[in-house]
């Protein structure tokens, strides 16, 4: 591979397949779902070479049936992370020194694998196992994961590529290596294309990675690592761990060769890790990176120029699409006076001709959330909601745990701004709304800057271009990304990178060369080619 410049396949987003009636898509996807969902998986720890069954077995139940065991993980314990981290070292002697072009097409399989003959596979183990209808599986865990594997290749050679200029008598060169020790990836439940995405891309540039898994995830992390070996991913690159969460990254972040975290998760628990490794300063050969993309409270803000058809498309599709699981769905909305009536009609219409339940049935919209503690959770606001003085529930507000766990889209409208369904982060198919003064655009504008300590995603709804640009620059920081006549959810990678600042993360954005950047280290390198033969310069001759 050094006796050539490669050039790799042109790169683009992979296509969202419909899955309307009569298409061999769905036909593939719904007989693959039943088979699976009839079957009862094992899955293991993935260590080097070793696929370890523990025999401490942890049940793996469908949010949509909780009395239904489709599988087993086993559980593993402080010795099998420690293993892990010795096996990741080990490998990275080797990985390290891998020509990018053999790390690039081990990855660019692994897109291909799932666009191919994987697709269904990963497509039914998410909506089996976080509960997604089928378009919102294919958005995610196919297209977006395949997205990823193939434009993170893209950035590489990009970043690869950019090199100094050199001046005469001198060749000046950079090279990305990477970080020295190991990495620490945390995924959640909600993405099985960002649990892909973390330890793949720190692996793509070089890492050696130990992945912990979301234990809600584990079903269709199965079938990552299972794509990821076929494809050619050597042992010991990515180790899949399953053990206590807490204790797992007490582990790692406490390792000397402890050398970075990508971590997508709850605020609270990103700023405990935070601090660990602070605590561990003293401990690391390296100050480690930290990359993490965190929680939301995502606003729709709406100017008295809207569409009320637009804006209402984009309530009910931002807030409770996947239930309203999404670090970037629309949680609060802020409607001026003059819209509000024909706004409200229009969501309660639509809202009356979405079904709630499994994801088999492909006419669902909404199927469960992903737990009984997320249930609880919720279902806890829709209740304080309905006994306040200061919020009423004009749509859903009912809810059923009995098969699974199903909450109906829910919309609060209160007459406080900073009532709590306006401010908590509540991930689930919750939207609060308040109605605001026509008039008091631009004070409505400074409520929603301050109204949150997050920042990752919001939206302006304005068919007055002055208006779009008041917001735009009004709410500056309160999104890393901002939708301008669109729902603040759906990034795309390679068009909307994302990430979001203040509570909501370190705005390192995923999908993004930027991202790469973080998880490699960058060696200069001067070449001079014909070195001087005397130490005097010519201003000291008399």
């Amino acid at each position: 591979m050094a006796k050539s410049f490669a050039k790799i396949p042109s790169v683009v987003n992979e296509e969202v397949k419909s899955y309307a009636p009569g298409t061999p898509e769905r036909t593939e996807l719904l007989e693959t779902y039943k088979k699976m969902y009839n079957e009862v998986i094992e899955v293991p720890q993935y260590i080097g070479s070793e696929e370890i069954f523990s025999g401490v077995k942890k049940e793996i139940r469908p949010p949509h049936d909780h009395q239904k065991v489709v599988g087993y993980y086993h559980e593993g314990t402080q010795s099998d992370v420690q293993k892990a981290i010795e096996t990741a070292l080990e490998a990275r002697k080797s990985w390290a020194n891998m020509a990018w072009e053999d790390r690039a097409a081990i990855f660019l399989k692994a897109a291909d694998l799932i666009a191919g003959p994987y697709r269904a596979k990963i497509n039914a183990a998410t909506m089996i196992g976080q509960s997604k209808n089928a378009m919102q599986a294919e958005i995610d865990s196919a297209c977006e994961l395949i997205d990823f594997l193939r434009f993170n290749v893209k950035f590489m050679t990009e970043i690869y590529a950019d090199q100094p200029i050199s001046s005469p008598g001198v060749w000046n060169k950079v090279e990305y290596r990477p970080l020295e020790g190991f990495t620490f990836a945390i995924t959640p439940f909600n993405f099985t294309a960002i649990a892909g995405n973390l330890p793949s891309c720190m692996a793509l540039m070089g890492n050696v990675v130990v992945w912990k898994p979301s234990d809600k995830q584990v079903y269709s992390a199965q079938v990552t690592m299972e794509v990821f070996k076929k494809a050619g991913l050597p042992d010991g690159v990515i180790n899949m761990v399953l053990g206590d969460p807490a204790e797992t990254a007490t582990t790692c972040i406490s390792h000397p060769d402890f050398a970075g975290l990508h971590f997508t998760g709850s605020t609270h628990v990103f700023k405990h890790l935070w601090k660990q490794i602070g605590n561990n300063v003293d401990i690391h050969k390296t100050y480690p990176r930290v990359v993490g993309e965190t929680g939301g409270k995502d606003f729709v803000m709406v100017h008295k120029s809207a569409c009320p058809t637009e804006v209402a498309v984009g309530l009910v599709r931002g807030a409770f699409e996947y239930q309203g699981q999404k670090c970037s769905a629309a949680s609060r909305a802020y409607i001026p006076s003059n819209l509000w009536p024909e706004v409200e009609k229009q969501v309660k219409e639509m809202l009356a001709t979405i079904k709630v339940g499994s994801p088999e049935d492909f006419s669902n919209f909404v199927t469960a959330v992903i737990d009984g503690n997320s249930f609880k959770k919720i279902t806890g606001f829709i209740d304080r909601a309905k006994a306040s003085t200061e919020a009423e529930i004009i749509a859903g507000g009912t809810y059923d745990d009995s098969v699974g766990y199903f909450i109906a889209p829910t919309v609060i409208v209160t007459t406080n701004p900073t009532y709590e369904s306006m401010t908590d982060e509540i991930f689930g198919p919750v939207l609060s709304i308040y109605v605001y003064d026509e008039d008091k655009y631009e004070e409505t504008l400074q409520l929603v800057d301050e109204t949150s300590a997050y920042a990752l995603t919001g939206s302006i709804f304005s068919q007055d271009r002055a208006a779009v640009e008041v917001a735009y620059k009004a709410l500056e920081n309160a999104a890393g990304n901002f939708y301008i006549n669109d729902k603040p959810t759906g990034a795309v990678v390679g068009q909307q990178p994302f990430g979001g600042a203040r509570a909501s993360g370190t705005n390192d954005k995923a999908g993004s060369a930027m991202n790469l950047l973080r998880w490699v280290s960058v060696r200069t390198v001067k070449e001079t080619l014909v070195p001087a033969k005397d130490y005097r310069y010519p201003f000291l001759a008399k």
